[in-house]
């Protein structure tokens, strides 16, 4: 951390040490008349600002100085006759100071002694000698603190009734303050009457009180010794007040602590005898015991647990309600009887069911549906397939929780899902043990005393989004949960007794397979959901997104309905996803704004609660005929400017400029790859884009495979000589990676180095190695579905991904020209327009 500036001294500063003893300064103050005594002490003088403490006459105190101005100040007192000015500091934690930061009310002192301590501290000893305030601020550049002081001098006459009054009951209330006061010893009482002095008894009384600096400074900044000893004992009756008080409190917690111990030591005499005579249960207890052996007996416990759970109730039986272990003990038992260990669903497995059940609530998705039948279809002869652990894999949005719920349904069995999306720590899925305080079981066994079940469809949402940090790895621990070989006998952490997993169906979800840790991904089949197509979008969302919608905001009977094209309209200019999430968003858009012209319209002259049976009402079809249809105009109105507008500029031919296609977790996208030439003083090769290590190799691949085969594409031998060739990808703020560019990159370099200009209406995909052969890519449904979505007519693919080709829809391929190439040779004779 960073030092304050003025929390050491400076090394040009020197503090001279007083050449006068403490005991030749009292003489000297006792011999001289103090009239010319004050008279000689400098109306000018340093300041020494004070932290938490008050300074008063005739009180000697050591102070600790570190800042820079307050060494300054002790220093021009010592060359002023050692006098100077201490005051307290109103915010104790300012270190820059000015004289309104202090109180005006002060005390003239003398240095006394100065002594160098370490960490460059000095220790200051200064006596008060005069109450004193601050006249004016004068000025000076050496930074320190300065003003012109007056001395405050009382009159009185100690003769007086009312003072000797005042000085009387004062010392009786200082000997009853030090009585009650631990920390101060009886000597001061003696101190404090042998003072004859009323000025001088008054602040030695003041300052031995205990109490908060604001108050101290009260009795300081009071020039009547009248009102001062007022103030004084005012203040004495208020702390002997609180310190019987505090006395008080003091006394009620040493009883309390006696009494529990006390308590505690019956009880546990009362325990002894109630075992000698056979009934050892504490009263408190025996509700408890009884309910917690119901619960026992429901739970059905297989033998080990059984055992194991009547030694901890028998354990419970023995404590005391009040023992801390008591409650630890009795939520084990309550929790280990909540989990389920025999209770099971009846398993529908009527194949014909499911297959409805699956078509009810989801369009297409007929690969996974039919190995999902394919699964049930062999239940029915096995019962229970324990190998069987599904992951699906999909843009989000693309129904992968929706078709695990579905399943449920369809079985009949119950349904549980938590997501691991983020969870770092393996106690998360383990527990924790019982000897921390606030341990619970883990996610596993709590979701299977959410289902009720030993049978239930679990749903490990987003497994592909785990983490680990020094707590441990969960992925591991899952390991165990869903291996077939190991759930058998699950062991969590908290529960500490073997749980079989086996007849759990578990469902697993991720967006990218290839996050998904490889040992967990082995000992599951993988399942992919793909992208929907325009023509499944638009069917979900007539079948399922309106239908649904409609029903949750209470506008069945409105009978709204959406034309085809302004469905389509919201898919292209609205949304741009795998899913359809954002298109049943937009959609409830449009419907929230439907209802709200409704009601500010029509709910003027009828009752809100009366719209829903007035719909059919002729006036009211009437009114909003036209607003009830909702047309392709209608979705610009309440969507207002379309947030994706696909340009033709994309499609144009241009020198240098070749579309390539990318995956992304939310669908295909178009990839422009850019490519420039320019004089420079060297070969050099700049890659932007925000590209990520393996796109950066993919690009140094594609330029040492046209250079070494430059004559080949009709490329100048010398076309990289003393030439910076500049590749960029759009967009600049998002990160890229991946090789599937390689064959891209490789013909913009050839068009760049060239000036032959690239068909627009082209696009492609594949990665490329140093002999320009093109190699195989994933994605390739999404990417071409990118292409057809912003007009592309040609499309290049590996040959290798031919077959992928195959088993597309037709609604996919249709409009699309699909030309399987070898290599970078075969693709080049496709892409120039001459």
């Amino acid at each position: 951390m960073a030092k304050k500036k003025e929390t050491q001294p400076k090394e040009s500063i020197q503090v001279k040490p007083p050449q006068v003893s403490v005991e030749d300064l009292l003489k000297f103050k006792e011999m001289i008349n103090p009239e010319v005594f004050i008279s000689s002490i400098p109306k000018k003088l340093s300041i020494l600002p004070l932290r938490d403490i008050v300074i008063f006459p005739n009180m000697i105190f050591p102070v600790l100085i570190g800042r820079a101005a307050s060494l300054m100040a002790v220093n021009e007192a010592i060359d002023r006759d050692k006098f100077i000015f201490v005051a307290a500091q109103r915010d104790q934690m300012r270190e820059d100071l000015d004289i309104k930061d202090l109180y005006k009310y002060g005390t003239v002192a003398k240095v006394i002694q100065v002594l160098r301590l370490p960490n460059n501290l000095l220790k200051v000893l200064v006596e008060g000698f005069f109450q004193a305030k601050i006249v004016r601020k004068i000025e000076n550049k050496q930074g320190y603190l300065e003003a012109e002081i007056k001395i405050i001098e009382q009159s009185y006459d100690e003769t007086d009734v009312e003072l000797k009054a005042l000085i009387r009951r004062a010392s009786d209330l200082f000997a009853e303050y030090v009585r009650v006061d631990r920390n101060l010893p009886p000597e001061v009482v003696n101190a404090f009457d042998s003072i004859e002095n009323p000025t001088q008894k008054l602040y030695y009384g003041a300052a031995n009180i205990r109490t908060v600096l604001e108050q101290k400074q009260n009795l300081l900044e009071t020039t009547d010794i009248y009102k001062q000893y007022f103030e004084l004992n005012k203040l004495l009756l208020s702390e002997i007040e609180l310190k019987k008080v505090e006395s008080e409190i003091d006394i009620k917690i040493q009883d309390s602590i006696q009494k529990n111990q006390r308590k505690y030591y019956i009880q546990e005499q009362i325990k002894v005898l109630n075992q000698e005579l056979g009934d050892d249960v504490d009263d408190d207890v025996k509700p408890d015991i009884t309910k917690l052996r119901k619960m026992l007996d429901d739970a059905a416990l297989p033998p080990v647990a059984k055992e194991k759970m009547e030694e901890e109730l028998d354990r419970l039986r023995k404590m005391h309600s009040m023992s801390p272990e008591y409650t630890t003990s009795r939520n084990y038992i309550e929790v280990v009887a909540s989990i389920p260990w025999n209770k099971r669903t009846d398993d529908n497995y009527d194949i014909n069911n499911v297959k409805k059940i699956l078509d009810e609530d989801h369009y297409d998705l007929e690969k996974p549906k039919e190995r999902i039948l394919e699964y049930i279809a062999v239940l029915n002869f096995a019962k229970n397939l324990k190998k069987q652990i599904l992951c699906f894999v999909g843009p989000p949005g693309v129904g992968k929780t929706s078709l695990a719920k579905s399943i449920a349904r369809a079985l009949g069995r119950n349904f549980v899902r938590f997501s691991l999306g983020g969870v770092r720590d393996e106690a998360e899925i383990r527990g924790h043990r019982r000897t921390y305080v606030g341990a619970m079981p883990g996610r596993i066994l709590q979701s299977m005393k959410k289902a009720g079940s030993i049978n239930p469809v679990m749903l490990l949402d987003e497994i592909d989004k785990m983490s680990t940090d020094f707590r441990g790895d969960p992925s591991s621990a899952l390991l165990e949960v869903l291996d077939p070989e190991q759930n058998i006998a699950f062991n969590d952490h908290f529960v500490d007794l073997d749980y079989d997993l086996s007849n759990v169906m578990f469902i697993t979800t991720a967006n990218v397979k290839y996050d998904i840790p490889a040992p967990l991904l082995d000992r599951m089949e993988v399942i992919e959901l793909t992208s929907y197509l325009e023509t499944d979008k638009l069917n979900i969302a007539k079948k399922h997104i309106i239908p649904k919608l409609l029903n949750e905001f209470g506008m069945k009977n409105l009978k709204i309905s959406f034309s085809d094209l302004a469905i389509k309209k919201i898919i292209r200019e609205y949304t741009r996803e795998a899913g359809v999430r954002s298109l049943e968003r937009e959609i409830g858009a449009v419907l929230r704004k439907v209802a709200k012209e409704i009601v500010s319209d029509f709910g003027k002259e009828h009752k809100l609660d009366g719209l829903s049976s007035i719909v059919d009402s002729q006036e009211f079809k009437k009114s909003f005929k036209n607003k009830l249809s909702i047309t392709p105009e209608k979705v610009e109105i309440y969507l207002k400017a379309p947030i994706f507008k696909d340009s033709n500029d994309k499609l144009k031919d241009k020198v240098g400029v070749v579309t390539g296609l990318a995956w992304t977790s939310v669908g295909g996208e178009i990839l422009p790859i850019e490519v420039t030439l320019m004089p420079a003083a060297a070969e050099k090769l700049t890659l932007t884009g925000k590209l990520g290590d393996v796109m950066k190799e993919s690009a140094m691949a594609a330029l040492s495979f046209v250079r070494s085969n430059y004559n080949k594409f009709g490329v100048a031998a010398d076309f990289y000589e003393k030439k910076e060739l500049h590749i960029h990808v759009p967009e600049g703020a998002i990160p890229k990676d991946g090789p599937s560019a390689g064959v891209t990159m490789s013909i913009a370099i050839i068009s760049a180095a060239t000036g032959r200009k690239v068909r627009g209406d082209l696009a492609m995909t594949g990665e490329v190695n140093l002999r320009g052969e093109v190699l195989a890519i994933g994605g390739l449904k999404e990417k071409l579905l990118a292409a057809k979505r912003i007009g592309i007519k040609k499309v290049l693919i590996p040959k290798d991904n031919k077959r992928d080709v195959e088993d597309f829809k037709a609604d996919i391929t249709e409009g699309l020209e699909i030309v399987p190439v070898a290599n970078v040779f075969e693709a080049y004779k496709h892409c120039f327009v001459d």
